[in-house]
């Protein structure tokens, strides 16, 4: 994300075995009579409630426990001019507990029936948790099926500190879009990127209206004045990163290395700097692989939207969504190369813990330094130098690696999180540097990950003691001196 100032079944019985006494006429006495085996009961299972939240320390509630996701089929019909939407979630998930009932994550909707593994089951609502109580209580390790039905009007969540986010009514149709969470708001989700799912998306709204979601297009089917859109993605990914943005826009498609390119900006704004920009993705997605290593996912493309109330970029996977605003000035490649560089990091490499967010934007801000360092417009050292002089002093007194939930998207974070890959650019050499980014993009891809396994990395790969580097950059409250070569 970049601000704009640059943001199963009960299973179990008891098994009971008895003894059979012999009697009759035969010499045989007690002692020679078989001994009666002795059998431990098969012990019965215990189910219990699935948490309700991931226990992340600046999100406790967000997400939910004793299962992980597997595949979400989400199926929306939208209808803009009455600002409601009806939708059936299928959830393919496997339990990581014995559940007697489990939580998904909805904000605002009416659920209307859900089943499991085809059964009915009962639900309840806590606030944005839908409880839901299966028939039969689900056995560790066992897949289960989910199916939710829901409907409503769509509402954004609002959050003090991080703004709203989430499903917005727009004038010509909606935008689901925000981060830390948005999917809730219109889909029952497992909202916490430590748990990523494949998605399919089947999206139906009036006929004139074009829905662009994540992943490979699927084509659009139109009956009766309704169009249906279809997406695919295949490759794991974070709730936050899902999107789905409905309206009028200048749709170019095309192929690349043998993938789908789908681009969209809003008929909004005039064609111009938005469209000529996001026309580069594929060129800084090949220069980014040389960095990086193969790029991670089925399709590219760029959705440019213009709301007052997005003011920022965010990188919704294979597809990122981008403010009008950043492209008022001209053609802008660098947070093009922002939000490409998230879908290495921050995408396929999504975070364990939301504290760790430094390694989302760090990456994606020192992919802008290497994007004008490749252009020859200026170097990652010279931006490095500007911001080193130049910064307020707030981000020396932000530690990026624990910024606390009020700075979550700070400035610390994201040019102190730059700063500090070139620390260790510095520290560790130029061949060392770019093994470990590429080495981190391969051995972590579909994954989830923390900072100290960045750190154990770059350790490795470098085979130097590098603590003292990333407690000064990181976690350190004053100014670290300048880096040098270890």
């Amino acid at each position: 994300m970049r601000g704009t100032r640059h943001r199963l079944r009960m299973g179990a019985g008891l098994l009971v075995t008895g003894a059979l006494v012999l009697s009759g006429c035969d010499s045989s006495t007690k002692e020679d009579a078989a001994p009666t085996p002795s059998v431990s009961p098969t012990p019965s299972r215990s189910f219990t409630a699935g948490a309700a939240g991931v226990g992340d320390t600046y999100f406790p509630t967000y997400g939910n426990g004793g299962y992980d996701v597997g595949k979400y089929t989400v199926k929306v019909r939208y209808d803009p001019a009455k600002d409601t939407l009806t939708g059936t979630a299928t959830v393919q998930a496997t339990a990581t507990a014995d559940l007697s009932t489990f939580n998904l994550d909805l904000a605002g909707l009416t659920v209307k029936t859900v089943t499991v593994d085809g059964a009915p089951a009962t639900h309840s609502r806590d606030k944005n948790e839908l409880v839901i109580k299966p028939a039969a209580g689900l056995i560790t390790g066992n897949g289960f099926v989910a199916e939710i039905v829901y409907e409503g009007v769509p509402k954004p969540l609002k959050n003090e500190v991080l703004g709203e986010g989430g499903f917005l009514h727009t004038s010509d149709g909606a935008i689901a879009l925000g981060q830390p969470e948005s999917a809730s708001t219109w889909f029952p989700v497992n909202d916490h990127p430590s748990d990523k799912a494949a998605y399919d998306f089947e999206i139906t709204v009036p006929k004139g209206l074009t829905a662009v979601s994540n992943g490979v297009p699927g084509g659009n089917t139109t009956t009766d004045g309704w169009t249906t859109w279809k997406w695919s993605e295949k490759s794991p990914m974070a709730s936050y990163l899902s999107t789905v943005v409905i309206g009028k826009f200048r749709i170019t498609t095309g192929q690349h290395k043998g993938k789908p390119v789908y681009s969209a900006v809003t008929t909004k704004v005039a064609k111009g700097a938005s469209d000529a920009s996001i026309a580069q993705t594929v060129k800084v997605t090949d220069y980014l692989e040389t960095v990086f290593g193969p790029y991670p996912f089925d399709a590219y493309g760029g959705v440019v939207v213009s709301d007052s109330r997005i003011a920022y970029a965010l990188e919704t996977q294979s597809r990122p969504v981008y403010s009008a605003g950043f492209f008022r000035r001209g053609e802008n490649t660098e947070v093009v190369a922002h939000e490409l560089a998230h879908q290495w990091f921050g995408d396929s490499v999504a975070l364990a813990k939301w504290e760790d967010i430094w390694l989302n934007e760090g990456f994606a801000t020192y992919a802008e330094w290497l994007w004008a360092e490749h252009t020859k417009q200026y170097t990652a050292k010279q931006a490095f130098d500007i911001r080193y002089q130049r910064v307020p002093a707030t981000v020396w007194k932000t530690p990026p690696g624990k910024p606390g939930v009020k700075d979550l998207f700070s400035e610390s974070v994201y040019q102190r999180g730059g700063m500090t890959l070139h620390a260790l650019r510095v520290a560790v050499g130029d061949k060392a540097f770019f093994q470990i980014v590429k080495t981190w993009a391969a051995e972590k891809r579909n994954g989830t990950a923390t900072t100290a396994e960045f750190v154990a990395l770059a350790e490795r790969i470098s085979g130097k003691q590098l603590d003292a580097l990333f407690d000064a950059w990181l976690n350190g409250t004053k100014k670290p001196a300048q880096p040098k070569k270890l």
